[in-house]
C-alpha cells in the first residue's frame, strides 16, 4: 500500500470522522474505495462511452427529419 497525504479543513475531517464511524468504518478506508472507483477502467469506459454519444448528434431541429427512434431510446 501507498501512503497518501491530503490537506483537509479540520471541521470537515470532523464531520467525515463521525459519518464513516456511523457506518463502521474509517476515512482512511472510505478515501481508499473513492479512489479505487475513480481509478476504475470500468468507469472510465462508462465514461468514455456516454461522452462518444455526445459526439454523434442525430436529433434534428425540427426539419422533418427525426433523428432519434424508439429503438434509439430504449436501446437496452
Amino acid at each position: 500500500m501507498a501512503t497518501l497525504t491530503i490537506s483537509v479543513d479540520p471541521e470537515v475531517l470532523r464531520r467525515a470522522r463521525i459519518r464513516t464511524l456511523e457506518r463502521g468504518e474509517s476515512v482512511n478506508k472510505y478515501l481508499g474505495d473513492v479512489l479505487e472507483r475513480y481509478a476504475s477502467t470500468t468507469n472510465r469506459d462508462a465514461i468514455d462511452s456516454l461522452l462518444s454519444l455526445t459526439e454523434e448528434p442525430r436529433a434534428s431541429s425540427g426539419d422533418g427529419e427525426r433523428g432519434w427512434t424508439r429503438e434509439d431510446l430504449y436501446d437496452a
